[in-house]
Parts: structure tokens; C-alpha cells; sequence
């Protein structure tokens, strides 16, 4: 009998701002489509200055189909601190949201969802971490201890994690998860850096972290999107 698994993507949208210097977010749309992704992690999914009106408009997200978690204001911001995500299909129930606010010079946060999914219960932590290593580094650590106050559920940290390293000291911040090896996602048109990466509690295992790389995606955003496919690890 087959594992069942899930994909998950995440991808920084850059507010839906391509290389070629054009806002189109129907263009981010398609790339999304595209992933076969059934939950989707954005970073920079608002524009930056207050009130952060969303860059993926919701009416627009809505037809496509996909159902949207409600982390900004009604009406106005898709996500926090422009972190977002996207439910797609009726595999998925939610069961909580939260919103998290974390360390740093910059200000950043990150956003939690409580899922009950295809492969079971799952926790999705969506994440855009600071230009600063130290921040960083508090940043994995705050993500820790959030965690440890909440009941055990097994977990995906998923979000552009602005590292070009290779990701050892946030690996210990966050363990007992694992950061999983990801391919190179930045910058689209030649990646050579590997910003954008998932980290699995040890109740789940995975597949390969795959960049997405059929146009437009080399255009859409300065960051590739990347998948993985998740199941829960056999007892």
C-alpha cells in the first residue's frame, strides 16, 4: 500500500514583482498552479509600506480556487508581515491559526496553521527570516520555543530563511526538527544561493526538495519555488 503524502511549496513572490520589473500577480498565479502543490508558504505576499495592501489580490486567489488562511486584516493584507498561505482542494481542515512575532533588528514575524490533512494532523510554521545572522539565529530559537509550549503535532517550517550557508546553526535552533538539503532558489534567472528551504519535525519524512523551474517561474520573482513531497514516518 502507497504512503500517502502531501506537497508543499513556498515561494517569495517579491510582491508578485518579476524580473522584467512588472507586477502581474495573475503571472505568480500560474507559477503557483504550476508546483501542483496542494498547500503553498508565500513570503512578500503584501506591498511594503502600511496599510500592506496584498501584492496577489484575494478576489484573484479566490477564483483560482485556492482558499486562502486568514492572517491579515479582512479585505486588506493576504498574510503577516507578508507571510501567507494557500489551501488548495478539500484535503486539508483547519483546525488553528496563530500569528508570531519575532526577534530581531527587522521587524519580522511568521505565521502558524493547525491542519488536519490527507496524511494526517500537521502543523505548517511559514517563516521569512532576518538579512542578520544573529537575527536569524534568535529568530530559529523563538520558533523553538514557540513550539515547545504547543502540544505535539508533527511539523513543516517552510519560508525563505535568507541563508547562503549552509544552515548548521539555525539546524541547531530549531532541532529537534531538521533543516532538509535544498537545491539553489536564488536569484531565479541563475540560482546559486539556497534562501528557501523546509525543516520536518522526526514523526515526518520526505522526499526531495525540488526547485520548480518552468517559465514563467525563472521570471515571476527573483526566488524559484520549491517543493517537497511529506508523509508521516512509519512506526
Amino acid at each position: 500500500m502507497k504512503t500517502p503524502s502531501l506537497r508543499i511549496a513556498t515561494y517569495n513572490l517579491q510582491k508578485c514583482v518579476g524580473m522584467d520589473l512588472r507586477r502581474n500577480p495573475r503571472r505568480s498565479l500560474e507559477v503557483l498552479e504550476e508546483t501542483g502543490a496542494v498547500l503553498c508558504v508565500l513570503q512578500e505576499a503584501d506591498k511594503r509600506l502600511p496599510p500592506r495592501p496584498a501584492a496577489l489580490p484575494h478576489d484573484m486567489v479566490t477564483a483560482e480556487r485556492w482558499q486562502i488562511l486568514q492572517f491579515g486584516a479582512p479585505g486588506g493584507s493576504l498574510g503577516w508581515h507578508g507571510n501567507a498561505m494557500l489551501l488548495r482542494g478539500d484535503v486539508i481542515e483547519v483546525v488553528e491559526t496563530d500569528q508570531i512575532d519575532l526577534p530581531g533588528l527587522e521587524p519580522r514575524g511568521a505565521i502558524r496553521a493547525d491542519l488536519e490533512t490527507a496524511i494526517g494532523p500537521l502543523r505548517v510554521v511559514g517563516v521569512h527570516l532576518g538579512l542578520i545572522a544573529r537575527s536569524r539565529r534568535q529568530q530559529c530559537a523563538a520558533l523553538r520555543r514557540m513550539m515547545e509550549r504547543l502540544p505535539p503535532r508533527p511539523t513543516v517550517v517552510a519560508g525563505d530563511f535568507n541563508e547562503w550557508g549552509s544552515g548548521a546553526d539555525l539546524n541547531a535552533e530549531l532541532a529537534p526538527l531538521r533543516l532538509l538539503h535544498s537545491p539553489p532558489s536564488y536569484p531565479a534567472i541563475r540560482p546559486i544561493a539556497a534562501l528557501d528551504r523546509f525543516s520536518i519535525s522526526p514523526d515526518l519524512t520526505a522526499g526531495p526538495v525540488r526547485p520548480h523551474l518552468a517559465q514563467p517561474a525563472r521570471i515571476a520573482s527573483d526566488h524559484l519555488p520549491i517543493t517537497v513531497e511529506i508523509s508521516p514516518r512509519a512506526q
